[in-house]
């Protein structure tokens, strides 16, 4: 039976509500929705997996607000129901020196906090960010609200310059890296 992965790419498109961060010129959320798209595609040519996503066009807006947004893209992955949910997003900080990669997770010693570490480690290996470790906070929305093992992927800070440029030109590798942090999570080889 196929391992059901809910691919969430974080915020809405630019000029919507949570759209999500801007920096360079790039916005999170048209971003969230490419890595997330390629990561969908790597999935869903590995019979090992079954794979939905909150965003199915790169318009799509989830919710009137905030909460709201939230809200669907956990109700989508519960109601699935997923078996695992991997929220994409982008980092920003008023420091324009802070990079690098880190995951959150709801808590330690976990099925999540295990598949963090994978994912964040394969990032890091694939695109060549810093690696800023997998972090607790369990009052994260989409890691409370899932009723399966959770991740909230922050690929990079959009307000640091050699990271924006690496959101810019390596999206895909973004994607690769995440998948291949699953398969390492599952203990799988790269499908052929």
């Amino acid at each position: 039976m196929a391992i059901k992965i809910f691919i969430d790419q974080g915020h809405n498109p630019p000029g919507q509500v949570n759209a999500g961060a801007e920096g360079f010129g790039l916005n999170e959320g048209e971003i969230t929705y490419t890595v997330g798209a390629y990561l969908a595609d790597m999935l869903d040519s590995d019979p090992r997996f079954e794979v939905r996503t909150s965003r199915n066009s790169p318009e799509d807006v989830l919710g009137t607000s905030n909460s709201s947004s939230l809200a669907a893209r956990v109700q989508a992955a519960n109601s699935w129901p997923a078996d695992y949910f991997i929220s994409i997003h982008v980092n920003a900080n008023v420091n324009p020196a802070i990079n690098g990669t880190e995951v959150y997770v709801y808590r330690t010693n976990t099925e999540g906090y295990y598949l963090g570490e994978a994912v964040l480690n394969e990032i890091v290996a694939v695109v060549g960010t810093k690696n800023n470790q997998v972090r607790i906070n369990p009052g994260l929305y989409v890691l409370r609200r899932t009723s399966m093992p959770a991740i909230l992927v922050e690929l990079a800070y959009i307000t640091n310059a050699g990271d924006a440029q690496k959101l810019r030109e390596e999206q895909y590798n973004f994607a690769y890296g995440i998948y291949l942090g699953i398969l390492d999570y599952f203990d799988f080889d790269v499908a052929e």
